[in-house]
């Protein structure tokens, strides 16, 4: 030890695992044995091994439920971080998560997993939130897989009966938006009724999402031609019932699925495979929604049934009630998908403000696509900026505040113009759906990443305040 360092305070040297088991051999006078450490947490190779395992396990459960690439890659990142393994390598795909650290030796270590099952549970996803979280602070791979079976094995907040009132009231509500009477919207109701027990009998059978979406499609269209037969013979009473409001509120609760915003976001955040296999899948679906009315309105045709379909604009609600019926579609779609009380809440909040942004714009000489991205903006900005303060994932508030703002009439106009011989103008109003949709999708991405900086200087002021009251306690 050099002399100006003897007596002194000076810290001890730290050693590395390997250097110290290096001394301690030779100073024994035996042979030097290295031992195999991984990563700079001193890990021994089967524990990394054991790491990577339930690192690519909560990453296979976050896709499974819907978190965007970038998330999970970032949640992953930051886990594998906290457990000691610095130099790692997480590649994602729309099927398979690879996460890769540099082992004892010169091959590296490696863990894949297929991701097979997809299903709508916004609960379990914030609780996976919450233990990717955690496990950046240090969670030991056993603390993280035993919390991993936890969260994949409770149960879900809701029965399957409530999700799917949930969905019928989620019809009523956009048939309310599109200016539909009250019979309208008990003629949805009762329309998405039906079609939640179709839709459940195809599942348990375990037809494919894609002849799942012909067959919801078709369903929604022959209650339309019924409406259009029966409309002489109802009721005086029950006021005018136009099909094309009826359908298009069923259509709305097949578009609420998609997956438009995650492709979005997964495409600016540049994982361009993920992305492009969540555009197909979307481009997908809606074939099946596009094959299912344009079948049922050519059978229709050839029986005779007049397809005179008419699409007149019909009186508005006042903003207040339009507001209140948004934030009534934003909650429904969020209990739907077994979301928690407080993601309830949050997603009623940020749906009915973003339907007060869309009113604004509208009422500023915006035209609806521009009015619609400004709205999702708002929800976006929100969703990152305000939500993650309550546990609830940001993705879950995008997806249930845009909700109300999705093209299904315009979809179904685009469809039926098409079919009845008018090919130009149904592919333009096909356009602006499909304008309307990427609006929705490049608005909530653009306010999400807006409003990170918002959040780190939260992060930012939050802790001083912290720090401060602890030193006035001390």
């Amino acid at each position: 030890m050099p002399a100006d360092l003897i007596g002194t305070d000076a810290p001890a040297p730290r050693w590395g695992p390997r250097l110290r088991s290096r001394l301690a051999h030779l100073i024994a006078g035996g042979p030097v044995a290295v031992p195999e450490v991984v990563g700079e947490g001193g890990l021994t190779q089967a524990q990394a091994l054991e790491v990577l395992d339930a690192l690519v396990r909560m990453a296979e459960a976050l896709l499974s439920c819907g978190a965007p690439a970038a998330d999970v890659t970032a949640l992953t990142l930051r886990a594998a971080h906290g457990s000691g393994l610095r130099h790692t390598q997480v590649d994602i795909t729309f099927t398979a998560v690879i996460v890769s650290t540099a082992g004892a030796g010169p091959a590296p270590l490696t863990a894949v997993r297929v991701v097979q099952v997809r299903a709508t549970d916004y609960s379990r996803l914030s609780a996976l939130y919450e233990v990717a979280h955690d496990a950046g602070e240090g969670l030991s791979a056993e603390e993280v897989g035993a919390r991993l079976r936890r969260v994949l094995s409770q149960r879900r907040p809701y029965r399957r009966w409530i999700s799917g009132t949930a969905a019928v009231g989620l019809a009523a509500s956009v048939a309310v938006l599109l200016g539909g009477t009250w019979a309208v919207a008990v003629a949805a109701a009762l329309t998405t009724t039906v079609l939640q027990l179709v839709l459940a009998a195809a599942n348990a059978r375990g037809l494919p999402a894609f002849f799942q979406q012909v067959v919801g499609a078709a369903f929604a269209t022959s209650v339309a031609l019924a409406l259009l037969v029966w409309q002489p013979y109802l009721p005086a009473w029950l006021g005018p019932l136009p099909p094309s409001l009826v359908v298009g509120s069923g259509i709305v609760v097949l578009l609420a699925g998609l997956s438009l915003v995650g492709s979005a976001e997964d495409a600016i955040s540049g994982f361009y495979v993920t992305a492009g296999a969540r555009a197909f899948e979307t481009m997908l679906l809606t074939t099946g929604l596009v094959l299912g009315i344009a079948g049922v309105l050519d059978l229709g045709q050839r029986a005779g049934i007049a397809l005179s379909l008419t699409f007149a604009e019909v009186q508005g609600y006042p903003v207040g009630v339009e507001v209140v019926a948004a934030a009534a579609a934003a909650m429904t779609w969020a209990v739907s998908g077994y979301a928690d009380l407080r993601a309830v809440v949050i997603a009623g909040v940020v749906g009915a403000l973003a339907w007060a942004a869309f009113v604004a714009g509208t009422n500023l000489g915006l035209g609806p696509v521009a009015a619609s991205g400004l709205a999702a903006l708002v929800v976006g900005f929100l969703a990152e900026g305000t939500a993650w303060r309550w546990n609830v994932p940001g993705v879950v508030i995008s997806i249930c505040g845009i909700v109300a703002l999705l093209p299904g009439l315009a979809i179904y106009r685009a469809i039926f113009t098409v079919v009845g011989g008018g090919v130009s103008s149904g592919l333009a109003q096909f356009v602006f759906a499909l304008g309307t949709a990427l609006a929705l999708a490049a608005g909530v991405t653009l306010g999400e990443f807006c409003s990170t900086p918002l959040r780190r200087e939260f992060d930012r002021v939050e802790q001083r305040v912290r720090r401060r009251s602890l030193s006035r306690q001390f």
